[in-house]
């Protein structure tokens, strides 16, 4: 296809200079529209080579052909739009040994917000997320190199690296007086997609981070095990996105009918509907699901899809605004064009490109402050109060036995990961409004039995 492509572009380049030195001035067509087309392109070829002879014969230092016409090509696809990019040899290689290999990075995921090198989420458990580094953070430096007109993958290049080596990253952080610099030491990243914990027993708590090819069997097997599970809290904060499939087959688990998503591009071939089944699909359990900042493309998929059905509560911060398609399209043999070729739409039609998704209730991240009144015990914690106060003045000798192994539950409750407990949902307020609206949610749903 793209070989096709390049055929047209180099006989369009002889037939502008044959038309130029043959004719001088351009022929009269009997279409206005076409007489129009013809001439800018023909106009635009010539304008082209026009410069590209000036520069090779008056330029200060001599210059190659080929390097300038890949020049002209990276600036070309980094006008179109912020994803769209030219790979010359060695950037092509670079591709295929990401995609194919092992590398050293971050473990974060970056994008253009603005015109600026945006943070778009650190992954749980990387070298990025145990920095600092959060989502919204702007990258104005990547060790000594400004990041100022530099595209994505020039950036992804540079965080990229051997492990265990360490890169420098100069980051503007929202409410900081100054530019932050913060120190990250590379490492093979391992990821896990889904975190599977309960809430009071009867709540399920699933967190994406990110959408990889184990994301729905995840789910799937999550929600076989609590079987017992009243409402379910779906986490994609943070969460920069991944394999379409599996964010189609996240919502299928949860609605039988109706398109997901759909892509629309200008050739036909781009024109594409996913549509959900009826087959496996849960579709009585509430669902709230979390957003903010950081969740972007296969998050917003679903999040916005399970909001346009009516699905879910959507609660948190607006989300990224990622709705593009990109596909990776080789010329010749060792160079290849990064194209976007297609938006997606959601079920009512809207797009997700620069906008994001609106959540449904807004609450911002931080903690809930708790005041406990001393002054009055309740009657079940009369009786242990008392008591404690007594050994405070008559300290029994099998009371170290019996403290340690309340100290030993204690612990044992306190350390498993399984479990989100009160405390921890107080540290996070938009969790713990999540988990409020899912209850009322669970009770409306009773009701309606």
């Amino acid at each position: 296809m793209i070989k096709k492509s390049k055929k047209i572009i180099l006989s369009g380049f002889l037939s502008t200079l044959t038309a130029a030195y043959l004719f001088g001035s351009f022929a009269q067509a009997e279409s206005t529209a076409v007489k129009s087309t013809a001439k800018e392109k023909l106009e635009a070829y010539i304008k082209f080579t026009q410069i590209l002879n000036v520069i090779e014969n008056e330029y200060v230092d001599e210059v190659n052909t080929t390097t300038l016409v890949d020049k002209a090509l990276k600036g070309l696809m980094a006008n179109l739009d912020s994803h769209s990019s030219f790979m010359d040899k060695k950037s092509y290689k670079e591709l295929t040994v990401q995609t194919t290999g092992e590398f050293g990075g971050l473990g974060i995921s970056v994008g253009m917000k603005d015109g600026a090198l945006t943070v778009i989420a650190p992954l749980d458990g990387t070298p990025a997320y145990k920095a600092g580094i959060k989502a919204g953070d702007i990258i104005l430096k990547i060790d000594d190199k400004a990041t100022i007109g530099m595209n994505i993958d020039e950036s992804v290049k540079l965080m990229r690296g051997k492990p265990k080596t360490d890169i420098v990253l100069t980051v503007i952080r929202k409410k900081e007086p100054k530019p932050l610099e913060i120190k990250i030491t590379r490492d093979i990243i391992k990821i896990q997609s889904v975190y599977v914990k309960t809430i009071d027993k009867n709540i399920l708590y699933l967190q994406v981070a990110s959408f990889d090819q184990k994301v729905v069997e995840g789910v799937k097997k999550a929600i076989k095990e609590h079987n017992q599970t009243e409402g379910i809290v779906l986490d994609l904060r943070n969460n920069p996105g991944g394999l379409l499939d599996q964010a189609v087959g996240l919502v299928d688990l949860f609605v039988k009918e109706g398109t997901i998503v759909s892509q629309k591009g200008r050739t036909k071939a781009e024109n594409i509907e996913y549509k959900a089944h009826k087959e496996e699909s849960d579709i009585g359990i509430p669902i709230v699901v979390l957003v903010n900042g950081g969740s972007a493309s296969a998050s917003e998929i679903v999040s916005g899809a399970l909001q346009d059905f009516n699905r879910s509560i959507i609660v948190g911060e607006k989300t990224f605004g990622k709705g593009s398609v990109q596909i990776v399209m080789p010329v010749g043999q060792s160079e290849a064009l990064k194209l976007t070729v297609a938006r997606y739409y959601l079920p009512s039609g809207r797009t997700i490109q620069a906008i994001g998704i609106t959540p449904d209730i807004i609450v911002h991240s931080g903690e809930i402050t708790q005041k406990e009144d001393l002054a009055f015990l309740k009657e079940r914690d009369l009786k242990k109060h008392l008591q404690n106060e007594l050994e405070k003045i008559e300290p029994k000798n099998n009371s170290k036995s019996d403290n340690k192994t309340t100290s030993s539950e204690n612990n044992e409750t306190k350390n498993d990961k399984t479990i989100i407990t009160e405390e921890q949902l107080y540290k996070d307020a938009q969790l713990k409004s999540s988990v409020d609206i899912l209850k009322a949610l669970i009770i409306t749903n009773k009701g309606k039995k």
